[in-house]
């Protein structure tokens, strides 16, 4: 019998498909002791399967990596950092000689310790990582008895769970999976973002597809609107193969606007800057006709491995960088790691209370100047094959400016010397992602020369909010007027003393968000490929004056409710037929 369940849209398409049910994860293992003299064989087992689940995320991230967005690397190193935690290891040996427990029985206690822990803390962002530990426990599990623990779609299939991982949303994507629906989940989550990457049908919060889907149902997904119907009827499947071929029309659109300029209706040339991490991203950047990259991510240079990289490995992988732009500006972002990553190389502080809230980023940078120092030689020497600008994440203050400042000028002195082709300029500019820096940045805005505003962590940090705690997905949105207030302010700063300003968080990728990015006065956006060609579509059909001119109405908003109507007033704007005597 037809039925309808509504979720929240997170990743537009439509899909026709049978169900494929994943019933939530629970370590269900009986308690069960072994002899004393099997102790040795049962670590041994234990210790086997940590190698095998550390190499299996190995080459999950080498197969991954530059081919989907960053969020997924950043979710493997999380959980390589949890397989190396020494309490999980030490308390699972603890268990199998104490008990002496099996390395199975062992799991369950330890998760059951470590995840009771979790939830006992009073940080949220802490308290939503227990998903984590479940899915390291849950891959250790699966590695001690020889089993696959990559969760498994066929093609064709919609694939329906409670929630699904970053590293398993592209593993579902790659297995031919037409769409996922999950019954928590944020539209601004990670594997959210990645699905938008993917153009991966997705439908968040839908509460009840659990219990009123079986495995085998015909459903039709809607990720824009939200709406699954099982067992579809004649009119939905209409629908369903209406909005496929709108679908089909966009991409063919699209693909028309490879060569086409990033201009607004009334003439108004924007630039589009991409971000990277990867030899493939820079293609594609190029290809579409990106302006530059305008965030380039090293950290995939240094997690992963047990030992730092040196300074030729780091200038080779950033003058190749370069080359492939073929003299468009790349702005390469320093190094931008903390203990909520994977650091096997003991760079990063180990065990701190917070990690977002840590030492992470520049202060990272500033406490161990010979690496950072190594770096920024390697960046240096890579600018003599293409211009280059260097940004700073994580600044806080006109203090971590100016030194960074100093050290850059050192170094560049010092690598002319021995005989190197640098750039005559190395502009020098700070990532806005700390409210801090926000509201200080009148009192440095003179020692940059370019500003990039990091709405992720912006929008997170201002609203205290953890953009992957399922209990706080309606509060963590960019779209609340103390979001909008401070970009103003940011933005009107930037102009008003000529430095060039970009937005390279995700609100940058999202083509419903331009209307409301030009009219704060944006007039550079970064972001990854995959959405370019969406976002240059969205800026052609704005009028970039009309909407400035209705900014005031804009800021006047005291909710979410005021600011979608505005939103939803330019989007009919951007709907209709250019006026005849609109320039470009």
């Amino acid at each position: 019998m037809r039925q309808d369940l509504s979720g929240h849209g997170a990743s537009r398409g439509s899909a026709l498909g049978r169900a494929r049910i994943r019933l939530p994860h629970a370590l269900d293992v009986a308690e069960e002791r072994i002899d004393p003299g099997q102790v040795d064989a049962e670590l041994a087992r234990m210790h086997g399967a940590i190698d095998i689940v550390r190499a299996e995320m190995h080459r999950l991230r080498e197969r991954l990596q530059g081919a989907l967005a960053s969020e997924i690397g950043e979710f493997l190193d999380l959980h390589a950092l949890l397989l190396d935690d020494p309490e999980l290891l030490q308390g699972l040996d603890g268990l199998i000689r104490t008990g002496p427990y099996t390395a199975d029985y062992a799991l369950r206690v330890q998760r059951d310790r470590i995840a009771g822990v979790f939830r006992d803390m009073d940080d949220p962002y802490l308290r939503s990582r227990i998903d984590d530990i479940d899915q390291v426990i849950g891959r250790l599990h699966a590695a001690l008895h020889r089993r696959e623990a990559e969760v498994q779609g066929i093609a064709g299939e919609i694939f329906v769970a409670d929630n699904v991982a970053p590293a398993d949303l592209a593993q579902l994507q790659a297995q031919g999976v037409l769409a996922v629906v999950t019954t928590a989940g944020s539209a601004l989550s990670h594997s959210a973002i990645l699905a938008r990457s993917l153009h991966l049908p997705l439908v968040v919060g839908a509460a009840q597809a659990l219990t009123k889907i079986n495995d085998g149902d015909v459903l039709v997904v809607d990720g824009g609107s939200g709406l699954v119907v099982r067992d579809p009827g004649p009119d939905d499947l209409r629908a369903h193969r209406a909005r496929v071929r709108e679908g089909k029309r966009e991409r063919r659109e699209l693909i028309r606007l490879r060569r086409e300029p990033t201009r607004t209706r009334d003439g108004v040339d924007i630039k589009l800057w991409a971000n990277a991490e990867s030899r493939e991203d820079v293609a594609e950047a190029h290809a579409l006709g990106a302006a530059g990259v305008g965030l380039y991510r090293t950290e995939f240079l240094f997690l992963g491995s047990r030992t730092l990289p040196d300074e030729d490995s780091q200038f080779r992988a950033y003058r190749d960088l370069v080359l492939g732009m073929t003299g468009r500006t790349v702005t390469i972002r320093t190094l931008d790691v903390g203990a909520d990553k994977a650091d096997n190389t003991g760079l990063a502080l180990a065990d701190e209370p917070n990690p977002a809230l840590g030492v992470r980023g520049v202060r990272l940078s500033l406490r161990r100047t010979a690496v950072f120092e190594t770096q920024l030689r390697a960046i240096v020497r890579a600018s003599g094959y293409g211009p280059v600008r260097v940004l700073l994440p994580m600044i806080a203050s006109r203090e971590e400016v100016l030194a960074v400042r100093a050290l850059l000028e050192r170094v560049v002195g010092e690598v002319r010397a021995a005989g190197h082709a640098t750039a005559e300029q190395l502009p020098l500019g700070a990532m806005i992602e700390v409210p801090a820096a926000a509201l200080a940045l009148p009192g440095f805005v003179d020692a940059v020369d370019f500003l990039s505003i990091g709405t992720n962590d912006l929008v997170q940090y201002l609203l205290a909010a953890d953009r992957n705690n399922e209990a706080l997905g309606t509060l963590y949105t960019p779209l609340h007027p103390a979001v909008l207030r401070l970009l103003h302010e940011v933005l009107t700063t930037a102009e008003r003393c000529g430095k060039p300003v970009a937005v390279c968080g995700e609100m940058a990728a999202d083509p419903a968000c331009v209307p409301l990015l030009l009219a704060l006065g944006l007039g550079e956006f970064s972001l990854h490929p995959a959405t370019l060609l969406e976002v240059r579509q969205a800026i052609r059909a704005c009028d970039l004056d009309a909407l400035r001119a209705r900014a005031a109405l804009l800021l006047r908003a005291r909710d979410r409710a005021g600011i979608e109507a505005w939103l939803d007033a330019a989007q009919a704007d951007m709907r209709q037929p250019p006026s005849p005597l609109a320039r470009g």
